[in-house]
């Protein structure tokens, strides 16, 4: 079964980081696009951090959103199978579910944009909470 499973959400203060992870079972996260995803309520999916697969010569140049830019940095560990979001400098307006997920996209900046639509798989998602 294809599967991806996020985790390292939690309770942090303003100004803090964290380090989320994503993890694939059943097929090869190095061979797909992956991006990140965030939901907070009453705000529609919004793309944050969208990677190219290592097929791709862009693939060591991800799209950040603009709300993300400077503070998250995604990145590949392709030995585990996983990709992660540091983020870093992190405030209240960042507390949302975040998700990650898996396809084919040919602009990877566009699965961003589009909230990530027509995504193959898709996690359960960890929920962040930046509060004080």
């Amino acid at each position: 079964q294809f599967q991806l499973a996020e985790s390292g959400g939690g309770l942090v203060q303003p100004g803090g980081s964290l380090r989320l992870a994503c993890a694939a079972s059943g097929f090869t996260l190095a061979k797909t696009d992956v991006g990140w995803f965030r939901q907070a309520p009453g705000k529609e999916r919004e793309g944050i951090s969208c990677l190219s697969s290592i097929m791709d010569n862009d693939w060591r140049s991800p799209y950040y959103s603009e709300s993300v830019k400077g503070r998250f940095t995604a990145s590949r560990d392709n030995s585990k199978n996983s990709v992660y979001l540091q983020m870093n400098s992190l405030t209240p307006e960042d507390t949302a579910v975040y998700y990650c997920a898996a396809g084919t996209w040919a602009s990877v900046q566009a699965m961003c944009t589009s909230g990530g639509l027509g995504m193959d798989y898709w996690g359960r998602g960890t929920l962040v909470n930046v509060s004080s």
